[in-house]
Order: C-alpha cells, then structure tokens, then sequence
C-alpha cells in the first residue's frame, strides 16, 4: 500500500478564507491507485514552511503532492521550496504533466511545476486549481506507483510494457 501526503500551498486557505478543493481532489484521485492519505495540511505560501514540511513528511509517507504556489506570481515559491530538498530531480513528471495539459489549455505551459525524490519519498507539485491538479494527476497516476517501487529497491530491473 502507497502512502501519501498532500500539501496544501496557499496563503487565503491557510488563513481560513478560501475552502481546499485541489487538495480534496487529490485526495480522491491518489484512491484511484489505493494509496491512503496519511499526511494532510495546508501551509501559507512561505519557502521555508514549505521545505519543512517536505523534508518531515518525506520521512513518512511514499508520495508527498503539493497543489498551488506553482505559477508565476512572486508568492509562488514551491518549486523552490521543492529543489530546496530534493535529492535528484525526476523531470519527465513535470515535463509530462505540462505537455499534456497544455493540450487543454495554452497557460499550462506557465506551470513551474517540479518533482523529485528525498530519499525514498516521491514529491510532485501540482498547480493550485482543482481542475489543473485533477488534469496533471491523470498523466502520471500510472505510473507513481512504479516511481515508488523503484526508490523503495521493490523493483530493481526494468522491461517493456
């Protein structure tokens, strides 16, 4: 069984004035390959806050997905936050993720989206809208649980499938 986090970057729904859909959305979503949330906050959009709370739950859980704070706007620091504790970038995630959805929609490509591993912890931001989030998960839902495998030593060699 895969666990995961989901962090929630935004500074009006940290204060109270804005209700959480990306987040509930993941939720549902991470069922979909039977991984249970365990870990679940939302955070004001601070680096530092951020970085603390990837580098704790990194810790516990398989899949920490962060939504918001990936945008252009100067609060927007959770690729940042990311990088900032992240052993190895895993680039084809994001890539995927924005390739995708721009299909969908030309802003997606504005996405500064990233993932990587800390350990044997899997992070992905996310953008901040439900259907952004909902959108990127789709793409590579099929293939975390492999992700996960593999920084966990499950699985060690690859083949074609």
């Amino acid at each position: 069984m895969l666990t995961a986090g989901v962090l929630t970057i935004s500074d009006k729904g940290w204060r109270g004035e804005r209700k959480d859909e990306s987040g509930l959305v993941i939720k549902q979503a991470l069922g979909q390959i039977g991984a249970q949330v365990i870990k679940y906050e939302i955070v004001p959009d601070e680096k530092e806050t951020i970085s603390a709370k990837l580098k704790e739950w990194a810790e516990e859980v398989d899949i920490v997905v962060t939504t918001g704070g990936t945008g252009l706007s100067s609060r927007d620091v959770t690729p940042e936050a990311t990088l900032a504790v992240v052993d190895r970038i895993v680039p084809g995630l994001a890539e995927a993720m924005r390739l995708e959805t721009m299909k969908k929609s030309p802003r997606a490509i504005l996405s500064r989206a990233v993932a990587g591993t800390r350990g044997k912890s899997l992070i992905v931001n996310l953008p901040g809208s439900p259907r952004g989030a909902e959108e990127c998960l789709e793409v590579i839902l099929p293939v975390l649980s492999h992700a996960v495998e593999i920084l966990k030593g499950v699985v060690s060699e690859h083949t074609q499938s």
